[in-house]
């Protein structure tokens, strides 16, 4: 087994196999920046903040599929506008998601890598198929004042995050939180609904750059086995405890 700070050394050298958001949650459950989404009640809603408390009130649990991309900061000659510009993506990945509220969830990356993410409300199992590694970590406490509490935590966002709309963009009702948390890796998240949906979410770092997720094929609290969860050590893998 490689020592931890070469095996990071040796994924954050292969950036097409280890995009920012999955290096970010292998840096620290604090800053994970993960999305989902699931249909929520079809009724009207007034704002896009209401319709996010209806969704983390009403979804308890769901799977779907996603699309991750990456995006640069841009540079001063390009400017704000220049943010979500096709010159600043670094990278697109794709997969599938499950998970139940609070603190369980799997995620796992199928194109252009395969990779999984799982947590079963006690710790954090990030595998690489190619390296045949396992990171494990600790969620402890650190999920509530996360990204990912939005989706996997419990229903306390007023208590992490403060809320505000932002309005309607390509008729998509967006809002956005910002963590009151002052050591947090991310500026704000964004969240989009369409007629009580969840559409996609906007994850803003503090250098600037921004991951955009969106989301299809969505089931809402599905039926799950006891043990969806529990994750078991492939043959052969490395284990390293973070």
């Amino acid at each position: 087994m490689q020592p931890f700070a070469q095996q990071h050394a040796r994924q954050s050298a292969q950036p097409s196999r280890f995009g920012h958001l999955a290096r970010t949650i292998v840096r620290g459950v604090g800053s994970v920046a993960i999305g989902a989404s699931m249909l929520v009640a079809s009724q009207a809603f007034a704002s896009g903040t209401e319709q996010l408390k209806a969704f983390v009130a009403q979804v308890h649990s769901a799977r779907g599929t996603f699309v991750q991309q990456e995006v640069r900061a841009p540079s001063k000659a390009q400017g704000a506008s220049g943010v979500l510009s096709t010159a600043g993506k670094t990278g697109t990945s794709s997969g599938t998601f499950t998970f139940a509220r609070p603190g369980k969830f799997i995620w796992q990356y199928e194109k252009p890598y395969s990779q999984l993410l799982q947590a079963d409300g006690d710790k954090l199992y990030v595998y690489d198929k190619d390296l045949n590694q396992v990171t494990v970590r600790s969620l402890g406490g650190a999920l509530g004042a996360s990204p990912a509490a939005i989706l996997f935590g419990s229903n306390d966002l007023d208590k992490n995050f403060t809320l505000r709309d932002a309005g309607v963009k390509a008729g998509i009702d967006w809002l956005e939180l910002t963590p009151k948390a002052k050591d947090t890796q991310f500026q704000r998240v964004g969240i989009g609904f369409k007629d009580g949906n969840l559409e996609a979410m906007e994850l803003h770092d503090v250098f600037g750059n921004v991951t955009l997720l969106t989301f299809s094929n969505i089931q809402k609290n599905p039926p799950l086995p006891a043990d969806a969860f529990k994750f078991t050590v492939p043959k052969g893998a490395d284990v390293i405890n973070g």
